[in-house]
Order: C-alpha cells, then sequence, then structure tokens
C-alpha cells in the first residue's frame, strides 16, 4: 500500500516530486495552473491529513480479499515516514499532516481484527536528503546517511512495529556495504523481536535483487512464467502503470478482475507469491475501484482457494498435452472442460 505525501497532489503518483525538480514539463505545468508561485513539496505534508482514515476498515477490506499478508509503505523516497520516528525530525505522520502514527494504527487493527501477517516497506534511500546526497558525492566511501538515518529507522521499526516482512527498496545507488544491509540482517534474524518469523525480499544493494534475500523479487511486475528454483514474488499494482493514488486516473487505466486473476494464476503456477498494490488516498480511504477488485478477488479465490493457499507446483505442461486433448473421447474432453471451468 503506497501512501504519502505522494498522495497530496496523487498526480503522476509516488514519483512526483523527483520527477518536479528535475524538470518535467508536464508536472511542472501543473504547478504553475493549481498552486501559487513558490510552492514546495513540503507544502503538501500539511494537507496529507488522512482524515477519514479507518485502520479497522482498511483491515476489514483487506481480510475480505483473501490476502494473507499485507506490506505497508512505511516511507518512501520522499523521506516522509508514516510514524513518529526519532529520525525524520518535523518530517513524519505525527509532526504534521495526520498528526497520526498511521504504521501503528494499521499494525494494531491488522493484528487484533484480522489473521494477516503485518509487514512494512522502508525505501534505505531518499531523493534529495542532504546526508545522502554528502555520501553520494564522496562515491559512498563515507555512511552518515546510512548511519545517521537509514539503519536508525530500521532497528526503529523492527522494535516498535515487529513486521515480519521487511520490504526493501531504493538500494540500487550503492553496494550492501555501503547500507550496512548485512549487519542489519544478521541481527534481524539472530536477535530481533521478530528472528523466528520475519522474512526479508531481496533488494539490499546494487546487484542484490535477483540473487540475495529470503525471497526474491527480481523487478517490479516480476511475472517469470517459468517455474522457479526460489521463492519469489511478483510486486504489481492495481493501476497499470502508477503505485499511489491519482487523481487523473480512468477506468481503463485499472486491471480488470479477470486480468488480475490471470495475472495470479500465471505467478501462483511458477511458485511465487503475487502482492497487488492498492493507492490510498490522502484523506485516508481506500478508493472504491481498488476495494471493488480486491472483493472480485475474494469471490473467485472462495471457490479456488484450496488450489492456492500452500499450493506449490508439482508438474510440467508436455508439448503433446494439446494432442492429448484432443484425443480424448468427447465425453471425457467435455468432463474434464467443466472441471476446468468451475476452477476458472
Amino acid at each position: 500500500m503506497h501512501w504519502g505525501v505522494f498522495s497530496v497532489p496523487s498526480y503522476r503518483a509516488v514519483w512526483f516530486w523527483n520527477y518536479w525538480k528535475n524538470g518535467n514539463k508536464d508536472i511542472t505545468n501543473f504547478m504553475k495552473q493549481n498552486y501559487r508561485p513558490g510552492f514546495t513539496y513540503a507544502d503538501f505534508a500539511a494537507d496529507f491529513k488522512t482524515e477519514f482514515y479507518d485502520p479497522k476498515r482498511w483491515a476489514s477490506i483487506l481480510q475480505a480479499s483473501g490476502a494473507k499478508y499485507v506490506v505497508l509503505v512505511s516511507k518512501h523516497h520522499e523521506g516522509f515516514t508514516n510514524w513518529p520516528s526519532n529520525y525524520s525530525w518535523n518530517w513524519n505522520s505525527y509532526d504534521t499532516g495526520p498528526h497520526r502514527d498511521l504504521v501503528g494504527e494499521l499494525a494494531t487493527a491488522v493484528r487484533e481484527t484480522t489473521n494477516l501477517r503485518f509487514g512494512l516497506y522502508h525505501s534505505l534511500y531518499e531523493w534529495f536528503n542532504l546526508l545522502y546526497l554528502k555520501d553520494k558525492e564522496n562515491n559512498f566511501t563515507t555512511q552518515n546517511f546510512v548511519k545517521m538515518k537509514t539503519m536508525p529507522e530500521l532497528y526503529e521499526l523492527v522494535n516498535r512495529y515487529k513486521p515480519e516482512v521487511i520490504w526493501s527498496d531504493g538500494d540500487w545507488e550503492a553496494s550492501d556495504s555501503y547500507w550496512m544491509s548485512k549487519e542489519f540482517i544478521a541481527w534481524l534474524y539472530n536477535d530481533s523481536p521478530v528472528k523466528d518469523t520475519v522474512v526479508t525480499n531481496d533488494r539490499w544493494g546494487r546487484g542484490d535483487m535477483c540473487h540475495h534475500g529470503g525471497y526474491l523479487t527480481c523487478s517490479d511486475r516480476y511475472n517469470p512464467k517459468t517455474l522457479q528454483k526460489r521463492k519469489f514474488e511478483n510486486p504489481m499494482t492495481i493501476d497499470k502503470n502508477h503505485w499511489g493514488f491519482r487523481r487523473e486516473a480512468n477506468i481503463e487505466d485499472f486491471y480488470t478482475s479477470r486480468e488480475l486473476i490471470s495475472t495470479f494464476a500465471q505467478t501462483i503456477s511458477c511458485g511465487g507469491n503475487m502482492l497487488m498494490n492498492v493507492g490510498p488516498t490522502s484523506y485516508g480511504t481506500i478508493q472504491p475501484v481498488y476495494e471493488e477488485r480486491l472483493l472480485q478477488f475474494r469471490k473467485w479465490m472462495k471457490i479456488n482457494e484450496e488450489a492456492i493457499y500452500s499450493s506449490k507446483p508439482w508438474t510440467t505442461q508436455q508439448d503433446n498435452a494439446t494432442n492429448a486433448w484432443y484425443t480424448m473421447k468427447k465425453n471425457d474432453r467435455d468432463e474434464r472442460l467443466c472441471h476446468f471451468t468451475r476452477l476458472a
């Protein structure tokens, strides 16, 4: 669930600030037409009010979708933390905007009202943090940003909220040695409060993705369509091209329930999980189109859940399978077709 200050402009979604800062003409014109001169990205934070945020309702929708775990963005590349972090002064959801602990409230609701596992996404880097930019200028031979920001935040998240999925991102510009990832993961699996239950993804440093991690993601929307030797996850989004809530989105920008189920079936058949993204609004609601897709998905799952939950691939279709189908007796073929139809 991608949620943050970017949910306020809700235009071109989560990379809005980066695109604007780098001179994107579309976003520059959008700002000129809709906001006063001198308006900064930080000014959006005051309007990130989340006034209709009801974490119990969110938890109810997630449970009703048939999901088994949820991953909330605790901090995206903009650096704004959705919890009252001691390491993000005045750029967090408690000091400005909602004046609420958004992470903590959802963690409590999920654990008290559902059987879902609670996970957190966290970006290692921040686009315009001066400490990070200085480390980058030094060719990552210094680690001031990591030691003063990234790692303290991660330890704080784990100790305070005890997430059972740590979804790391923003790793690609520097090695895992710069990020001190190995030290953190060693602590996570050996000494942390979730050491016996936590799982991690593979985004912990340049070159690690698709090679090292508790499970592999390999890329956004990773759908290999062939059986994989290691557990993987397909991180995709209901909005076909964007991760956050967008006011300019049209209905055709969203995958249909049939398209979502098709992608899901392909992913599961190859031994993977699917992490299906929802982008909440700045005022704290899950847009009806997202809720509808989740509930439609659950209708299909109610019929087919026995073939989904805890299932493992057990056979590979051979080239002669099609020929075998056509050589079946008609009655047998019709009976098999009905069976397939029920599963679909």
